[in-house]
């Protein structure tokens, strides 16, 4: 027979502890779901891109892109990160910013140019999933949160989606399909390289911010919404092309500092050698 102290544990067990689970797993599920929906996005834009309708396709790398940025936040937020939402979410972007727009990219453009096509899709899809590892074992040891080690594999799909929602119509004469290797091979280089890319995940949206910042951010919707075609090719490549541009105002800077005479520790020599140092 039980003791009563038995007894009232095990009527505290049954209390208390399911609902207690069921609400830890309601947590975990929410962040899941997002990249699930991730995952989704991925394969509709397979489908679409192999039945032709590349306008219907391109567009669900850009939703993959904002459910990945959403997962992550909101693991964040409610504490449910965890190794497997880690794990699921790279697996996730493998298919949606690796295989799906290769496909994109393949069926869109590069089909006039043989295996040549086949190879360079092939090529993005690699450096997709040799980034995602990398980030993964990058991640675990820590790191400057400010920079990512590479051209983030979102970023990176961006640009070949939002190149063929700007022009669905496609090509199929090889000499067309030439500069489209570009578009394909140029983010997969970046995104195996140790070129810094700024994040924008140590942003701070709690903090106060001047009212400007809302009506650009507003304005910046508006754009989106009357020419998305433009706007997205534009925040594409703009991010792309951002940290060469940061390389070479940072090397301007320092050859700056470098020439001032009768000094010597030039104070812009030092600033950016730290900004070096940081980026």
């Amino acid at each position: 027979m039980p003791t009563p102290e038995e007894r009232r544990l095990r009527f505290l067990h049954l209390t208390n502890e399911p609902p207690r689970r069921r609400f830890r797993r309601g947590v975990y599920l929410l962040p899941s779901l997002l990249t699930l929906g991730n995952m989704f996005c991925g394969y509709a834009c397979i489908v679409y891109a192999m039945r032709g309708e590349f306008e219907m396709a391109a567009p669900f790398i850009g939703i993959a892109i904002v459910l990945d940025m959403l997962d992550g936040r909101i693991a964040r937020l409610t504490g449910a990160a965890s190794d497997f939402g880690l794990q699921f979410d790279s697996l996730a972007d493998v298919i949606s910013f690796g295989v799906a727009p290769a496909v994109l990219s393949l069926d869109w453009g590069l089909l006039p140019l043989g295996r040549l096509g086949w190879a360079a899709s092939f090529m993005f899809v690699t450096a997709a999933a040799m980034r995602l590892a990398r980030f993964n074992i990058q991640s675990a040891s820590g790191g400057d949160k400010r920079y990512f080690v590479g051209m983030p594999s979102p970023a990176a799909a961006a640009v070949p989606a939002a190149t063929v929602f700007a022009y669905p119509a496609g090509f199929q004469d090889y000499r067309q399909a030439l500069p489209i290797l570009a578009m394909v091979l140029v983010p997969a280089a970046l995104m195996v390289s140790t070129i810094r890319f700024r994040s924008f995940k140590t942003l701070d949206l709690q903090s106060r911010r001047p009212y400007t910042v809302v009506i650009l951010i507003a304005a910046g919707i508006v754009l989106i919404t009357t020419h998305p075609r433009y706007v997205l090719v534009a925040l594409a490549y703009s991010y792309l092309a951002s940290t060469f541009v940061g390389m070479a105002i940072t090397r301007f800077r320092h050859r700056g500092g470098q020439v001032v005479p009768g000094s010597a520790r030039p104070e812009t020599g030092a600033d950016s050698s730290r900004d070096t140092a940081a980026g």
